[in-house]
């Protein structure tokens, strides 16, 4: 009906415009008046044609927009049962903080995308990779894990320096599994330290970000990131290459590393360099 009444309104200012032009011609004989007037309705007849023509087009742009937009809010408002919109509003908050976080420039990641990420961008780093991880038995038995080191393994092939902060409880250096994990990347020219979780930042760092974390990610390059989420949820852990998210991780990364203590090796033994210091002084003094 509204392009139909459009299309009557052109027509209509087409007839009145050539009337009067037809008016001063033929009675009044004022051809200039006739020619201008009969002129002025053309174009007057063109411009609200073509108006009318983008108006009806922006409309149904915006229309699709609006629907686009309301279309998972009109479909939870098509729900009647009351547990079931209970359920949709849960799955809509849901996705509402995941699209929060890719806002941020995270992309969310389960398990096994998280270290096939962490795979793929050990064999894509060129210069250095920084890692922080909680040293769990899961190093050395999971098939994740396993993979991921392999591919640290092979970019220390490639000349890539890999530096791994293991977070450890007070007097976990002594554990059998803790000394095994140790050895072997200290055997694999991996450069290991240690920073025990009562020493590391209890509060907010001087990035803003909350340090009450897993204190499990890793910094390629300086310039892709990949954290573990510190609380359980729908996703495991994230992504980012967002320069000033990657900046967050750096300083979160140099506060851990302030804090951790290199390590030796000591009769096919872990400890800490300091104590390796201190025994061959004592070798020495005793020799």
């Amino acid at each position: 009906m509204n392009r139909k009444m459009q299309k009557m309104a052109v027509l209509i200012e087409f007839l009145v415009s050539s009337g009067l032009a037809i008016l001063f011609h033929r009675i009044l004989h004022y051809q200039e008046a006739a020619y201008t007037i009969f002129g002025i309705g053309i174009l007057l007849s063109l411009v609200t044609y073509l108006l009318g023509e983008e108006i009806e087009k922006t409309r149904e742009r915006l229309l699709v927009q609006y629907n686009h937009a309301h279309e998972i809010t009109f479909a939870i408002a098509r729900i009647n049962d009351a547990e079931c919109r209970a359920k949709a509003l849960e799955l809509l908050a849901s996705a509402k903080r995941t699209i929060l976080l890719l806002q941020q420039g995270y992309i969310p990641l389960d398990e096994t995308e998280f270290y096939l990420e962490g795979a793929k961008c050990s064999d894509r780093a060129t210069r250095r990779i920084k890692a922080v991880d909680p040293l769990t038995e899961g190093w050395g038995s999971r098939g994740a894990l396993l993979n991921y080191y392999q591919a640290n393994l092979r970019a220390l092939d490639r000349g890539v320096k890999v530096n791994r902060i293991f977070v450890i409880n007070s007097g976990d250096l002594t554990e059998l599994h803790v000394q095994k994990v140790l050895l072997a990347q200290y055997r694999d020219n991996v450069e290991v330290r240690i920073a025990f979780r009562n020493e590391l930042p209890s509060a907010n760092d001087i990035s803003g970000r909350d340090t009450s974390s897993s204190f499990d990610f890793a910094i390629y390059d300086d310039r892709l990131v990949s954290d573990v989420f510190g609380q359980p949820g729908k996703y495991f852990g994230r992504k980012t290459s967002e320069p000033c998210e990657v900046c967050k991780y750096l300083s979160l990364y140099d506060l851990i590393e302030h804090s951790s203590c290199a390590l030796a090796m000591e009769n096919d033994r872990i400890v800490l360099a300091d104590e390796s210091i201190g025994i061959a002084r004592q070798h020495r003094a005793c020799s």
